[in-house]
């Protein structure tokens, strides 16, 4: 009986060891404390953006804040935010509800369907002095943050055209930090190293200590 009870408790153990491990997926957005495949990417701080042939990553600035990323794919764009989440429960039900309540306000209308992350909304948005826009909110909910991706321009109806800036979203890489942060509250950003070496180089060079590098809007960019 002894002899029994002892070669069962490291079972027991080994089973209890794997429990935490997240089960494999084949794509993402990835958090960056699971495994995810390694390969070209601009670091942004809360978000690691892929980048390939055929598309350009810019910078959304607001004075000294980067307040998120644009992904161009000839006639389509699609802006991407990170926010953080509460750690039990996802808020793209709450966000969607938002977003459906703003556009309506705005004049415009949106509909939910499913698409290749979930539910998502497919809209109509009012643009000034051009007839209304298509545009698509994606949402995905991940451990304790929240990605969102709005897609307009010519991938917003044909999902040919979608398909390579779906596949920017499926390799994404969140970092979420373990800071404490309000619900929905935004993920920061930052340039990458180089862009902000490359600005203080040019105020150094033009002998303006004063220079925002940020102050000439979303212009940095990677290009392959």
């Amino acid at each position: 009986m002894f002899r029994r009870r002892r070669r069962a408790e490291p079972q027991a153990e080994a089973v209890t060891e794997q429990e935490p491990q997240a089960p494999a997926r084949d794509t993402g957005p990835w958090d960056s404390e699971e495994p995810h495949p390694k390969r070209d990417r601009v670091d942004l701080g809360g978000l690691l953006m892929p980048v390939g042939e055929g598309f350009e990553v810019q910078l959304n600035v607001s004075g000294d804040q980067v307040m998120g990323a644009v992904v161009l794919v000839e006639g389509s764009a699609m802006q991407i935010h990170a926010f953080a989440a509460p750690k039990r429960s996802g808020v793209w039900d709450e966000v969607r509800a938002e977003l459906a309540t703003g556009v309506a306000d705005a004049g415009g209308s949106t509909e939910e369907r499913d698409g290749p992350f979930g539910v998502e909304l497919a809209g109509k948005v009012p643009v000034e002095g051009q007839e209304s826009q298509a545009v698509r909110y994606v949402g995905i909910d991940g451990p304790r943050w929240f990605l969102r991706a709005v897609i307009s321009g010519q991938a917003a109806d044909d999902p040919a055209a979608a398909e390579p800036l779906e596949e920017v979203v499926r390799d994404i890489v969140v970092v979420r930090g373990d800071e404490p942060m309000a619900p929905k509250e935004a993920i920061a950003l930052r340039l990458p190293a180089d862009a902000r070496q490359a600005a203080e180089q040019h105020a150094a060079e033009n002998d303006r200590p004063g220079l925002n590098p940020l102050e000439r809007g979303p212009e940095i960019s990677e290009t392959r």
